[in-house]
């Protein structure tokens, strides 16, 4: 997954009304009803069905790294419906917030400066491009296609300021993200 796409994950993990499952017996449950069976749990996990049920049973303790898939997979299938209601949410009214730390670089006329540069931005960015962000991740676009939605935003709500200054710019960039977090 792309930069971006770990950030509307993050975004959705957040969204939780009610925390996931703690404790790994909790966990391989609610994996086992989510699955149906112990072997495909097993299958997720890269385990085998005797170790899921052993892991349910208490009789035995997950390795680091496969609690760590467990922990994983359990976030990803938590909640989906309320996960989805946001994204509507978003996309319909509320929009989404991006902060990042990137280089901005951008064409603009003759006799302004169009040097790229480092800037910290927190920009909250309208309904239409929280959807085609979504849009883009469903359809599985790459990190580059949805730095390109994200920039347009910044040039509209940013740069231009819904068209009250910097008329000519007509392109921005991001490159070199330092950091991208999102929320809506």
């Amino acid at each position: 997954m792309g930069e971006i796409a770990d950030a509307i994950e993050r975004a959705d993990r957040e969204a939780f009304t009610k925390d996931p499952p703690k404790t790994l017996k909790a966990q391989i449950r609610f994996l086992i009803k989510q699955f149906g069976s112990a072997k495909a749990v097993a299958e997720v996990l890269g385990v085998t069905a005797d170790s899921v049920n052993r892991y349910r049973r208490g009789a035995r303790h997950a390795r680091p790294d496969v609690a760590a898939k467990i922990d994983d997979v359990v976030k990803a299938r938590w909640q989906p419906l309320v996960r989805k209601r946001r994204q509507r949410q978003a996309a319909a009214t509320g929009g989404i917030t991006v902060e990042t730390r990137a280089r901005f670089g951008y064409t603009a006329p003759v006799g302004t400066t169009d040097d790229g540069r480092f800037r910290r931005l927190t920009v909250h960015l309208p309904p239409e491009y929280a959807q085609r962000l979504f849009d883009a991740r469903n359809a599985g676009s790459g990190d580059q296609e949805m730095r390109h939605i994200i920039a347009e935003g910044f040039k509209e709500v940013y740069f231009q300021d819904g068209g009250t200054r910097a008329g000519g710019l007509s392109d921005v960039e991001i490159n070199d993200i330092d950091y991208l977090d999102l929320d809506y």
